[in-house]
């Protein structure tokens, strides 16, 4: 058996004290993440962010910063992610353009709403990121080369 990490990447959107998330269903309910998803062949980690961004809530972000950089092993099935977390501010949004398919909306919160139900969490690293991003430091992009 081979061993292989799933690279993903995630983005914090700040808004006047609210964060982007995403709703998703998974595993028979409803849980909130931050947009993320893997990274593709030929991407850097930063067009993933964008590109996972705009797909699963319609905003053009503009990524600030590097939060964090975390190993995670899902507990549901084993696999192990190595997550890298960008913090970034809304640009645009595309009111017309679709959400991904998995994606039951995109919504606003503040961290007090995120952590009234952690039984919504797609996983601990949810609320880590939120508080990792809000406690600093924030690293500069120029941390990840190609």
């Amino acid at each position: 058996m081979t061993w292989q990490p799933h690279i993903t990447v995630a983005t914090i959107v700040e808004h006047e004290g609210k964060f982007l998330f995403v709703e998703e269903f998974k595993a028979n309910q409803h849980v909130f993440n931050q947009p993320a998803g893997h990274l593709e062949p030929n991407e850097t980690l930063p067009q993933a962010a964008l590109r996972e961004t705009l797909e699963e809530t319609a905003w053009e972000v503009e990524l600030t910063g590097v939060v964090g950089i975390y190993l995670y092993t899902a507990p549901s099935n084993g696999v192990t992610y190595q997550r890298i977390c960008f913090a970034a501010r809304p640009v645009r949004h595309h009111a017309d353009l679709a959400l991904d398919s998995d994606i039951v909306r995109a919504v606003w919160l503040t961290r007090e709403e995120l952590l009234a139900d952690p039984t919504r969490w797609r996983s601990e690293l949810v609320p880590r990121c939120l508080d990792d991003y809000l406690k600093g430091p924030l690293h500069s992009l120029e941390l990840l080369r190609d």
